[in-house]
C-alpha cells in the first residue's frame, strides 16, 4: 500500500494489488465492561484483515469512553447498554449507534462494519 492525500479528503491508502482506495476506520466499541465487545473486536479485526480493510478498534467499558472517543471515527455500543445510548450521543461529537442484538450475539462482522461505514459516511 502507498499513502497519499486527496485534497479535501485527508490521508488515504491505495492498495496496488486491488487498485482500490483503502479507507482507514477507527471504531470504539463500548459495552458494560468491555469483555463481550472484545470478542467481537477480534472477529472484526480478522474480517477486515481478510478484506484488506484498515481498522483501528478498541473495546472498552461504559465508564471509559469519555477519555477515548476523540481518537475514533465512531462509537458502536453493545445492546446491553441500550439505556446509555442517548447519554453517550449527547456527550460525544462523533457518530454513535447501537449494534443490533443478533449481529452482536453472532459476531456478524460484515453487518457491524456496514453499520460503522453507514454512520460515518466512510
Amino acid at each position: 500500500m502507498i499513502s497519499f492525500v486527496i485534497p479535501g479528503k485527508g490521508p488515504n491508502n491505495f492498495n496496488l494489488q486491488t487498485g482500490k482506495e483503502v479507507i482507514a476506520m477507527k471504531i470504539l466499541l463500548v459495552c458494560a465492561g468491555g469483555m463481550s465487545t472484545s470478542v467481537l473486536m477480534k472477529k472484526m479485526e480478522k474480517y477486515c484483515a481478510e478484506k484488506g480493510e484498515e481498522l483501528t478498534i478498541k473495546a472498552v467499558g461504559a465508564n471509559s469512553y469519555e477519555e477515548l472517543w476523540r481518537d475514533y471515527d465512531c462509537i458502536l455500543t453493545g445492546p446491553q447498554i441500550a439505556y446509555k445510548l442517548n447519554d453517550i450521543k449527547a456527550e460525544v461529537e462523533i457518530p454513535v449507534a447501537q449494534i443490533p442484538s443478533m449481529d452482536y450475539a453472532l459476531g456478524n462482522s460484515a453487518n457491524v462494519m456496514k453499520l460503522a461505514h453507514d454512520i460515518t459516511g466512510k
